[in-house]
């Protein structure tokens, strides 16, 4: 099978990521934070080494202002209902993933508004229409990073910058440039970052994680155990106890570390000069190809790895399909769980074929994805005729 859905999940990770996980539960996998003995301060020692390295990922200053999650979704939901307080309204770009749209939407019914950026012809927000959009009691500005429908990279340090100077805290959704993309949230102007541990981080499914800039006060989604002050009824103030209550997910935290170890070995700015490349290489041959349409930039200098399209005369479902069962490639099909952004584009309700590459694939699997789109494209011709 060639893998080519790395937006939805990185596969496969790299095998420092499953020798940290076996070895870990193997040997030391107690509960951190909530024991004196020696497996158990290793366990919170292990943790504490993850934010640390996710802190020299992202240039965050203070490591215990990330906080670990199951995912982004949870991550993007924790911000957007714990950071109003007596702001109710807030800023999206039209981009936006249903993690964000799907809670705001269910807030209405508790008085939350929200407004979307109006977008260009290209889907990219319109930053005058930014401006006009903020109110007197807008609480937050979240813009994704990247689309996950077609991998445009958004203007999130201009966006940072105008929500400063309007003092709104801003939140990044780095869903889908995490690990691939530089991120300074100090260069980039961002109050509040969410991201996934198991996409270009390199972690397993169940990671995630949100870091928020000092002086931010957040209400937790759950409250329970922390392990800290367990003789106070009352959630304690301080971060990240203060957000994760429960037992951690600590092997998955583990291979977050290593996951991220590993790109910082790599060296961020290599995974993302190799990711142009292979994305250049791959959108040049896809337009060539009869009766295929492109989405969003093809300048793979504005984009991740993504590339959506769609055959004139085939549904996207069938295609991703024949793709799977005909000749072993694995893609998604659909609205990407971001209707916003499809409805942006264009290609609403139907939605697009998407291929995202990731840090193992070549040259030989675009070449082979090529090949079996050419064969479809060759089908489709017979079928006119």
């Amino acid at each position: 099978m060639i893998y080519l859905d790395n937006a939805s999940t990185s596969f496969p990770k790299p095998e420092i990521v499953f020798d940290r996980m076996d070895s870990f539960q193997r040997t030391i996998c107690a509960n951190p934070g909530r024991g004196a003995h020696r497996m158990a301060i290793e366990s919170a020692r292990e943790v504490m080494l993850t934010r640390e390295l996710l802190a020299k990922l992202f240039n965050i200053k203070d490591p215990s202002n990330i906080v670990f999650t199951l995912n982004c979704t949870e991550a993007l939901n924790l911000a957007i209902k714990g950071i109003l307080g007596n702001r109710r309204h807030i800023v999206i770009s039209s981009m936006e993933h249903n993690s964000v749209l799907r809670p705001l939407t269910h807030m209405r019914e508790f008085g939350v508004e929200f407004d979307t950026i109006a977008s260009l012809e290209n889907g990219e927000p319109d930053l005058h229409s930014l401006e006009a959009a903020i109110k007197p009691d807008t609480g937050l500005i979240v813009c994704t990073h990247a689309s996950n429908v077609t991998g445009d990279l958004l203007p999130v340090s201009e966006i940072g910058g105008i929500a400063r100077r309007m003092s709104i805290p801003f939140m990044v959704d780095a869903a889908q440039t995490a690990g691939t993309v530089p991120i300074d949230v100090e260069g980039n102007n961002i109050d509040i970052l969410a991201f996934p541990g198991h996409k270009g981080l390199l972690g397993p499914q169940g990671t995630g994680g949100l870091w928020f800039r000092e002086g931010l006060d957040l209400e937790p989604l759950r409250y329970g155990g922390t392990g800290s002050h367990s003789e106070d009824a009352y959630q304690p103030k301080f971060s990240p106890d203060r957000y994760e209550s429960g037992t951690l997910n600590t092997p998955g935290i583990v291979g977050l570390g290593a996951g991220v170890r590993y790109i910082l070995d790599k060296g961020i700015e290599n995974i993302r000069r190799s990711e142009i490349e292979l994305t250049e290489y791959l959108s040049e041959r896809i337009r060539n190809i009869d009766g295929i349409s492109c989405y969003g930039h093809m300048d793979a200098n504005r984009k991740t790895g993504i590339v959506s399209f769609n055959f004139e005369e085939v549904n996207c479902s069938e295609v991703a399909h024949v793709l799977d069962r005909g000749f072993e490639i694995a893609v998604r099909s659909g609205l990407h769980c971001a209707p916003m952004a499809h409805k942006a584009i264009g290609t609403f309700p139907v939605g697009t074929v998407r291929v995202s590459l990731g840090i193992f694939n070549t040259k030989e699997h675009i070449n082979a994805l090529i090949l079996a789109l050419s064969e479809i494209s060759k089908e489709i011709g017979k079928g006119k005729r």
